[in-house]
């Protein structure tokens, strides 16, 4: 009879039965030894070597019974438990992996038993929440069309003067200014005495008044209009005279939750789901953040628990120096494509605007931030954002026994990566701000409220996990995540 195909409740007195057998067999084969050395010692030496002899024994006795259950029970409770909050706040519609927990009984099964209840209960809803998506998708991209033949940019800025609400219009003016961003403060990209004043011009909680814009920096001028809401304000900026693009090629991005929500002063104390993530990835010459350089950067913003649709950046660089024939065979990029596109010094001050007041996440962090430190001196800016991992993050999640790769963590969410799109830096970072939004969810559900409370977890497994993040680096061999 297979092991397996005993119950939960007779393998566990098995284990209990070999230990108290083998503490026997210990004790026994220990007293016999002590014994034969009493013809060549005194019976007080013979009594003494006994005991440490049965000591060591037990001692490996006990060692090796606490890897068969740790391998066998304990390891399998901690995959199962968390296979079952990913698949309870996660939404992961694949099955729990019995073979993982086959010594477990019949846990593995009940738990695949009741979360394909729980998904068939949830999959009646989600199809009705399915339907009304679909329909205020449509809406949605009828008035993104509708905006986009109104020549107007219009931007709409809740509590904390942040932008809620950005047109394809608005995009492509704030993006001559600076990265366009939900949640951003305006006054990144227009002077703030001007906002200001022409706000204090308006009576009561209604009303309109012309107003002239100078962008931050620059100090173009933009004729607009400022119209109070209830919840803040819009600014209307006529579009005809700056050529902005008018066929909307990029989406109405809004987020109306975000227009009452509290700018708070101390990361560490907000809510998990209420932090903006500058999700980012590298492709590089090699390995070495000394000797090599960048090649690729690719960044995607997650703002209130969501990915922001075409908030993303994905710049080519040219690392003044041979890309090794090793690394292009990783990474896809050769000499020729980066020839013509600026160093790191341009790129990575356009990736520091990007994650303003943001916390910085990757795959693997240490690794992408070494290589960005190094353009610090020459960029003029300083990466002083708060970090989160993937890594660590995972390990929180799962457990530090399980693997941790980027391909390994997708694979537990039920992520798809593109062949095309792998060890490239924008289809990395969009796979891993994936991870992140599903991860986020699975910590909060574990109790994890704020990123304090979340840091402080994962500083607990980063000398767990750091042997298997080098070992997964040196296999990808030519930059990028492990």
């Amino acid at each position: 009879m297979k092991l397996s195909a005993l119950s939960l409740r007779l393998r566990i007195l098995l284990f209990f039965a070999f230990l108290a057998l083998g503490g026997i067999a210990a004790v026994s084969g220990a007293l016999w030894v002590g014994h034969a050395r009493m013809a060549d010692s005194s019976p007080q030496d013979g009594f003494i070597f006994a005991a440490v002899l049965a000591g060591f024994l037990l001692l490996a006795l006990n060692a090796g019974v606490w890897l068969l259950f740790d391998e066998n029970v304990a390891k399998p409770i901690e995959r199962l438990a968390a296979s079952m909050r990913a698949r309870t706040h996660a939404q992961i519609d694949a099955e729990i992996d019995a073979k993982s927990s086959q010594y477990l009984g019949d846990l593995a099964p009940a738990a695949n038993a009741m979360t394909r209840k729980l998904g068939d209960s949830a999959s009646q809803t989600a199809h009705s929440i399915a339907t009304e998506t679909a329909r205020l998708n449509t809406e949605k991209a009828r008035l993104t069309a509708l905006l986009s033949e109104i020549p107007v940019a219009t931007i709409m800025v809740g509590a904390g003067d942040r932008i809620v609400l950005y047109d394809g219009q608005a995009a492509d003016l704030l993006g001559r200014i600076q990265t366009p961003r939900l949640h951003a403060c305006l006054f990144d990209y227009f002077e703030a005495e001007a906002v200001e004043t022409a706000l204090a011009a308006l009576q009561g909680d209604c009303g309109e008044v012309d107003a002239q814009l100078y962008s931050s920096g620059a100090r173009h001028p933009y004729p607009a209009r400022i119209r109070r809401l209830p919840e803040g304000y819009m600014i209307i900026i006529d579009a005809t005279a700056l050529h902005l693009d008018p066929a909307g090629s990029r989406p109405l991005v809004y987020d109306f939750e975000l227009t009452t929500a509290a700018v708070a002063q101390r990361v560490e104390e907000m809510p998990l789901s209420a932090l903006t993530y500058a999700v980012i990835d590298t492709e590089t010459t090699g390995l070495s953040p000394r000797t090599d350089q960048i090649v690729q950067i690719g960044a995607v913003r997650v703002v209130g628990g969501r990915i922001v649709p075409g908030e993303e950046l994905d710049l080519l660089v040219n690392p003044g120096r041979m890309i090794p024939e090793a690394s292009t065979r990783v990474h896809g990029i050769d000499d020729a494509m980066v020839a013509d596109h600026p160093g790191i010094e341009v790129a990575a001050t356009g990736l520091h605007q990007f994650c303003k007041d943001a916390v910085i996440v990757a795959h693997n962090a240490p690794f992408d931030l070494a290589f960005l430190h190094k353009s610090a001196p020459a960029c003029g800016v300083c990466w002083d954002h708060p970090i989160l991992d993937t890594v660590l993050l995972s390990a929180v999640v799962f457990g530090a026994s399980e693997t941790h790769t980027l391909d390994a963590l997708c694979d537990r969410l039920g992520i798809g990566i593109p062949e095309s799109q792998r060890h490239t830096a924008l289809g990395d970072a969009r796979v891993t701000a994936d991870a992140l939004v599903s991860l986020l969810k699975i910590a909060e559900a574990r109790g994890f409220e704020t990123f304090k409370d979340l840091n402080a977890e994962m500083k607990r497994h980063t000398q767990l996990i750091k042997a298997q993040a080098d070992t997964g680096i040196a296999a990808a061999n030519g930059g990028g995540r492990p």
